[in-house]
């Protein structure tokens, strides 16, 4: 008796035909629906010739170690400080203002500058600091 499987073969390897085509198949369909899921509302907006949104001014109050100020890059000192600000103030009614301080200078000095930005009535202070380095975090 002849087996009949004794001059077959096996195939041992995997048809990766129809693999990739299902997988181009998938990539056409992504491709399609992407761009229609971020895309918004269609809104014919209408034209104006003036900008209604007024572009938001920042200015930088720095106060080095040797407690100079200065606003941007311009030297002020401490009793013209809120005259300055009052002029900035009425300049840009939303200005934002940035307070960069050494670390050296004292607690007391920083505080009388945040006092003169209040007194300005400028409501939009932030402080800059620098990012700790790595390895100090640890």
């Amino acid at each position: 008796m002849i087996n009949g499987t004794s001059g077959r073969r096996f195939m041992s390897e995997i048809n990766v035909v129809p693999m990739v085509d299902v997988v181009l198949v998938l990539l056409v369909i992504f491709m399609v629906t992407a761009p229609l899921l971020y895309r918004g509302l269609d809104i014919d907006l209408p034209r104006t010739s003036t900008n209604t949104i007024a572009p938001e001014e920042r200015a930088v109050l720095s106060v080095n170690k040797r407690r100079q100020v200065f606003l941007n890059k311009d030297a002020v000192s401490m009793d013209r400080l809120e005259t300055a600000l009052n002029a900035l103030k009425l300049r840009s009614p939303r200005v934002t203002l940035y307070l960069r301080a050494d670390r050296q200078v004292p607690y007391g000095d920083v505080v009388a500058v945040m006092d003169a930005v209040k007194r300005a009535g400028i409501e939009r202070l932030g402080m800059v600091t620098e990012p700790m380095p790595r390895s100090e975090r640890d």
